[in-house]
């Protein structure tokens, strides 16, 4: 049976997909480093969910471990590598640098390393809609200039498209980098936005969005649901790039249908409204943009449409009301 690795199989994307596989017959080994950037315990509850599946596999490990890496690499004879562990986030980035290179730098040269030295059919790893910077033009394509990053995040996953690429010329390692537009929905990270809102909801704190409070010029992103994300990394995952020379490529997947972050705010409070029945409204502190953050992303999804035939579908209002309600079930709040 061909077996697939998927990194950061706790989390949130990695999560869904190691399901999302072995739903489907697939046999998975999931690696993760449980580590305390956000509640482990729901890192543990997503596992606790895969438990029961015959066809997965979890190993607690630090992909910036080479010779753990070697060791998983040497036993297992891995079809495919879905790469997405990784340490995510732009603000912390600005005050933890050392995590970022360890994991997303070095722990990514040590799983393409192991694909030079265990050769795989596919490699797959997550990139992200922050390599574009304060890119201008919209929608953001995948032959855009992204040499100009504006956070140490962003430029770990521009130097892993890079590393991908190199490896691909030198060994003939096929690999496709997916840069993801605001990955959202139930079982999500605490550390979102939408997630932090919830919580300061109920903790009857102030959230701060930081847009200045201005309405006319408001920030824009892309939100894609985690359901639309897994049906395009699953699809991805069979069309190698082996046509290529090298075998490399940058995917977007995203929505496509970027919102005002005002809009996604008053939404999220329509559906928590709608999830516990009663009116919800945010208490709202604005404030300046914070470094690294960026005005506006926007995916362009031609090429991602024209590789497997689909595009993300999800509606912000569907999207948000299945991660209320997911929250409130979670947290008991009715």
């Amino acid at each position: 049976m061909e077996t697939y690795l998927v990194t950061g199989a706790a989390g949130f994307i990695g999560y869904y997909l190691s399901s999302a596989l072995t739903t489907s017959g697939k046999k998975v080994v999931g690696i993760d480093i449980l580590n305390d950037y956000y509640d482990v315990k729901l890192k543990l509850d997503r596992l606790e969910l895969l438990k029961d599946e015959e066809n997965f596999t979890f190993i607690k490990g630090d992909i910036s471990d080479k010779v753990f890496m070697n060791k998983v690499f040497s036993k297992y004879n891995f079809t495919y590598v879905i790469n997405l562990a990784a340490q995510a986030g732009v603000r912390y980035s600005i005050d933890n640098p050392d995590t970022y290179i360890n994991s997303n730098i070095v722990g990514f040269y040590n799983i393409i390393e192991m694909c030079r030295k265990y050769p795989v059919k596919h490699l797959v790893y997550a990139s992200s809609s922050s390599v574009y910077g304060a890119n201008d033009k919209i929608p953001f394509e995948e032959t855009d200039l992204v040499d100009h990053p504006v956070s140490l995040y962003a430029s770990t996953k521009k130097a892993n498209e890079l590393m991908g690429y190199t490896y691909s010329h030198l060994y003939n390692i096929p690999a496709t980098g997916l840069r993801f537009f605001t990955v959202y929905g139930p079982m999500g990270r605490p550390d979102m936005a939408y997630f932090s809102f919830v919580n300061k909801y109920f903790q009857k704190e102030k959230i701060s969005i930081f847009n200045n409070g201005d309405f006319e010029n408001d920030m824009y992103r892309d939100f894609t649901y985690i359901d639309d994300i897994v049906e395009g990394v699953i699809r991805v995952i069979d069309k190698a790039p082996t046509e290529l020379k090298p075998m490399h490529r940058v995917l977007n997947i995203g929505n496509n249908s970027p919102e005002k972050l005002m809009y996604f705010i008053t939404t999220l409070e329509k559906t928590l409204s709608n999830s516990l029945g009663y009116h919800v409204e945010f208490d709202k502190i604005f404030e300046p943009i914070k470094k690294g953050d960026v005005h506006k992303t926007y995916a362009s999804t031609k090429l991602l449409e024209q590789l497997i035939g689909f595009k993300p579908k999800t509606s912000i209002t569907e999207g948000l009301q299945k991660f209320t309600d997911w929250y409130v079930k979670y947290y008991n709040k009715n």
